[in-house]
């Protein structure tokens, strides 16, 4: 446990929180690292769902999450976009970080290409993974969906519906259910009942996301074996309920809705 003096050390972090957006898990993260923080709140564009231009004053890209990152005492507070860089960032410079991340080395082969953990690159894959080849699918998904709504005038709305079903049928559900596949036979051999073994990892933390936004839309997007994507993969879908029911995850939510009132994943 650390001390009255190591405490003080700790950076002071702040995270800016954009309703509807990744930025949830983040906060998860600061709960499990049981780092001081505060959120300083921002919220879509109800027509567009865009962020607010105010987030541009924060990072150039004007998206959430971003955090920033000061030590006490120091001047100017390091600003981190990416979930996976400021991910690694806090777990490498946070003492609870440790026990986020798998041990990275094989006895004896320290430092050596080949010596790493089967655990270690599975976290250093999925921080990747979770961004680059996941959340295209949910984010294509959720894209789509949109042509089908009452956003898009009456009059076309049966084209665009049309439209958006070929997406979803050719090429969207086809990749759902590959990725979904694929985490399903990565939960199978990970050696316990995480992504990395059987202990909670910064990188499941970051795969909560996109698969606890997406778990009510799997199912719309085609014909799952066995009449839902649930019962074609138990393996994912009792890892998603083991996600939403750790500690860390709901103490997150319960942040959320204390100062916002409201959570959801995603729309």
């Amino acid at each position: 446990m650390a001390t009255a003096g190591e405490e003080q050390q700790l950076p002071l972090i702040k995270l800016y929180w954009l309703d509807n957006s990744r930025s949830q898990r983040i906060v998860w993260l600061l709960e499990e690292l049981k780092a001081p923080y505060e959120l300083e709140i921002f919220h879509r564009n109800k027509q567009t769902m865009l962020a607010p231009p105010e987030l541009e004053k924060v990072h150039p890209l004007g998206k959430s999450p971003v955090i920033s990152v000061a030590a006490p005492g120091s001047g100017e507070p390091l600003v981190l976009a990416e979930s996976g860089l400021m991910t690694q960032y806090l777990c490498e410079h946070l003492p609870e970080g440790k026990r986020l991340v798998p041990a990275r080395w094989k006895d004896g082969l320290e430092g050596r290409i080949g010596g790493e953990t089967e655990g270690w690159l599975r976290y250093q894959y999925f921080l990747h993974y979770s961004e680059g080849s996941l959340m295209p699918i949910l984010v294509m998904a959720l894209v789509v969906s949109h042509l089908k709504s009452n956003q898009v005038p009456f009059f076309v709305r049966p084209i665009t519906a049309v439209v958006a079903n070929r997406i979803l049928a050719l090429f969207v559900f086809p990749n759902a259910k590959r990725h979904l596949k694929f985490i399903d036979g990565q939960l199978a051999t990970s050696g316990g009942r995480y992504l990395c073994g059987d202990a909670l990892s910064a990188a499941d933390i970051l795969m909560s996301f996109p698969l606890i936004a997406a778990k009510d839309r799997w199912d719309d997007m085609g014909s799952w074996e066995g009449g839902s994507w649930a019962k074609a993969h138990p393996r994912v879908a009792e890892y998603v309920e083991r996600l939403e029911a750790e500690e860390g995850y709901k103490r997150s939510v319960k942040k959320i809705e204390a100062v916002d009132g409201k959570f959801a994943a995603a729309q």
